[in-house]
């Protein structure tokens, strides 16, 4: 299981860690030797001039740690773990995995605890919300990257598997945390995309039009966006009535994807009061 290394040193001595902690080599590979092993193999894979270009993407207050790893690869590692694994954990032990990964500085190793966490998703009992909600609150998700993969990889297909727990993620828009506010929002997206729950979506976008944090007006027109693919009239009568009270940011994120001319119309027609607030820069997301 170990990759190509962009450099053969750290390539020789991460080969013998990986050999080490291997779980194909354990009767049963506890959480901890698992995560021994990713890291290793991240490491091996570190590409620091990516890293440093990918840290372009994240506004300045986001704390961005990166190996360099591309997200294709952090899955495909996560695919191979998972399948090693496969049999010999349950899904507390998934849980413990994503527990000690989310702790890690790097990014890529969060994410593998994401991505492998999903694939126990089914028998993940509802509660594991509340540790999400912590991991964010505690910064261990405090950028738009990480609680975005955690929300596409755990928390949507949560929401997939248990319905009512919907309008309990949607509360979290009350925070006073940035990362749980977005939280609030992008686990909805995959469920608008197929027509669901928009009646929450709307609301949670509702009540979220005075937040200031420009991640969460970015991550409420990308939900409204969503919501239009399978209602466009009714994104547009929402727009038409709230949009003058929506942040701008919000607006044009809804309206990206539509033709010029629906588009030009209804920026004339959602000028208003939050016309005039500026726009916090930062790289689009």
């Amino acid at each position: 299981m170990v990759a190509r290394s962009w450099r053969a040193g750290r390539r020789r001595r991460r080969a013998y860690t990986i050999c080490i902690v291997s779980p194909s080599a354990l009767r049963r590979p506890t959480p901890s030797l698992v995560l021994a092993g990713v890291t290793a193999e991240l490491e091996a894979l570190a590409d620091p001039r990516r890293a440093a270009g990918a840290k372009a993407y994240f506004k300045k207050f986001e704390p961005v740690y990166l190996y360099g790893v591309a997200t294709p690869e952090a899955r495909g590692l996560a695919r191979r773990w998972a399948a090693t694994v496969r049999g010999a954990w349950t899904a507390s032990d998934a849980v413990r995995f994503a527990e000690l990964a989310v702790r890690r500085r790097e990014m890529e190793t969060k994410w593998v605890g994401f991505f492998i966490l999903g694939r126990f998703v089914r028998d993940v009992p509802p509660d594991i919300l509340g540790r999400v909600r912590h991991w964010a609150e505690r910064g261990w998700c405090s950028n738009w990257a990480l609680t975005d993969a955690v929300s596409s990889e755990v928390v949507a297909p949560l929401l997939l598997l248990h319905p009512r727990l919907v309008g309990a993620v949607t509360a979290w828009h009350r925070s006073p945390n940035l990362w749980v506010r977005r939280l609030a929002v992008v686990p909805l997206v995959p469920l608008a995309r197929a027509g669901d729950h928009l009646d929450a979506a709307y609301r949670v976008v509702r009540s979220l039009r005075a937040d200031r944090e420009d991640l969460v007006h970015k991550a409420c027109g990308w939900l409204l966006r969503e919501a239009g693919k399978t209602d466009m009239a009714r994104l547009e009568r929402f727009l038409l009535r709230h949009g003058p009270r929506l942040p701008r940011t919000t607006v044009r994120y809804a309206i990206e994807r539509m033709a010029p001319a629906r588009r030009r119309r209804l920026l004339l027609a959602t000028r208003g009061e939050a016309g005039s607030r500026p726009h916090q820069g930062g790289p689009r997301r």
